[in-house]
């Protein structure tokens, strides 16, 4: 059998000290056929980063790059020869504390570039720890060379065709020599600017460089063993999933599971790379494998909620056996840059759900400038403090007698919003934030459980 070829991605737990990235190099050395590994920053520092990005005062910022110099050289005195890198991280460190010192205006491009230490610390530390643990090459590589985007900084898109064409050129070659080591998260674009993919985009930098390398497998390392039915956190008894669907896992990490950043299953599902999710902490548990088509496909799979939405309900009666309407509505906020979850209509009104979380541009999503914009041609009611259920799993629009069971079993709580039969694999549905968790108790012990 041919060998495969791999890209294991680690996340910042996996990353968070000399002991943690150890437990990840044992795991790279058993198994040659990884040959790309893409590590997240350590533990915490993006979070840092994030708040040396917001504070007010050079001192404040100052401090911040100081926690993380400290936390980054305690990481470099545990390896077997920290000199062979110690002038590159020192340099790193030191370029980071000029920028806290005389940064006086934080613009979009200048964030990005702060956020990028985190991962370009990270990963040369990584690359070192591996080459020794493992006595073979661990080459490092920058990411921001092949992983092309647009200048949509904070939020960057890939451009696809140019990142497969930089990899055939750029990494290929290495892979010769050795295995590389590089970053999730980052990128550039087309001036060289170091651009973000957002949060928890290292998952959709490690599929990118799974599919511009033909992979045959992407391994996604953290903190948790698999892919659950629900977050044990809410239900201590949920189960672990050993085989789900792509699609069945794009539904959930979609609408509120955090094992997976939503976008990652995009670039596995155009490549049919299979996915496989598990522990850097106990890799000896079996994880989740995510395939093109499960072997079993249950009806409800999974049960995810997600905080903190918004429902914005627009009403008019130009709606009425009038056409242009929802199209002038989603113009407005497109120009916006305005994501929209799930939508229900009728024939006065449109209701559709949100996040209620900061935009990536640092701007309040839902402003007054967008609701002036709204209130021209129509009524807008905005309640929040919402939460959005989800029940994913396979063939749910096709399945008789499911809806009554599960509100049934939902008498005594206010549904606020369903949208059912959009997707088959999912039904989804707005709750009261005070009512989810329980919600989501009651549904899973019915549905999965019994």
């Amino acid at each position: 059998m041919p060998d495969l070829r791999k890209v294991a991605k680690f996340g910042g737990t996996s990353m968070a000290d000399s002991a943690a990235m150890r437990r990840c190099a044992s795991i790279i050395k058993a198994d040659p056929d990884k040959k790309i590994i893409v590590v997240s920053a350590t533990a915490g520092t993006t979070n840092l980063l994030t708040d040396l990005i917001a504070a007010d005062d050079a001192d404040t910022r100052i401090e911040i790059a100081k926690t993380i110099r400290e936390k980054h050289l305690k990481i470099l005195k545990d390896l077997a020869q920290p000199e062979k890198i110690e002038d590159i991280i020192i340099s790193l460190l030191d370029e980071l504390e000029i920028i806290a010192a005389r940064t006086q205006i934080m613009t979009m491009m200048l964030k990005d570039e702060i956020l990028s230490f985190g991962e370009r610390l990270s990963s040369i530390i990584f690359s070192r720890l591996l080459s020794e643990e493992s006595g073979e090459p661990a080459i490092w590589f920058d990411a921001r060379t092949v992983i092309i985007t647009d200048n949509s900084f904070g939020n960057a898109e890939p451009d696809v065709k140019a990142i497969s064409v930089k990899i055939t050129k750029l990494v290929e070659p290495l892979l010769l020599k050795g295995r590389i080591v590089t970053q999730g998260f980052i990128g550039s674009e087309k001036n060289g600017a170091t651009t973000t993919l957002g949060r928890g985009g290292s998952d959709y930098s490690a599929a990118l460089f799974a599919e511009g390398s033909d992979a045959d497998v992407l391994e996604i390392w953290t903190d948790v063993t698999a892919i659950y039915t629900t977050d044990p956190r809410i239900v201590p008894n949920a189960r672990p999933i050993t085989e789900i669907s792509f699609d069945e896992a794009a539904e959930l990490s979609v609408f509120g599971a955090k094992v997976l950043h939503p976008a990652t299953v995009v670039p596995a599902i155009r490549k049919n790379i299979r996915v496989y999710v598990g522990s850097s902490m106990e890799p000896d548990k079996p994880g989740t494998w995510i395939v093109k088509e499960s072997r079993d496909k249950p009806v409800i799979r999974a049960i995810s909620l997600r905080k903190d939405q918004t429902l914005l309900t627009v009403h008019s009666l130009d709606m009425l056996h009038r056409h242009g309407f929802l199209a002038r509505l989603f113009q407005v906020l497109s120009d916006h840059k305005i994501s929209v979850d799930l939508v229900t209509t009728s024939e006065v009104s449109v209701a559709l759900t949100l996040d209620s979380d900061i935009h990536a541009s640092g701007k309040q999503k839902i402003n007054d400038e967008i609701l002036a914009e709204l209130r021209e041609f129509a009524e807008v009611e905005i309640e929040s403090h919402l939460s959005l259920i989800a029940l994913v799993g396979n063939n749910l629009d096709a399945t008789a007698g499911l809806s009554g069971p599960v509100f049934g079993a939902l008498e005594n709580v206010n549904i606020r919003m369903i949208c059912h039969g959009a997707s088959s694999h999912n039904l989804c549905f707005l709750v009261s934030e005070n009512k989810a968790t329980d919600v989501i108790r009651v549904l899973h012990d019915k549905f999965i459980i019994s």
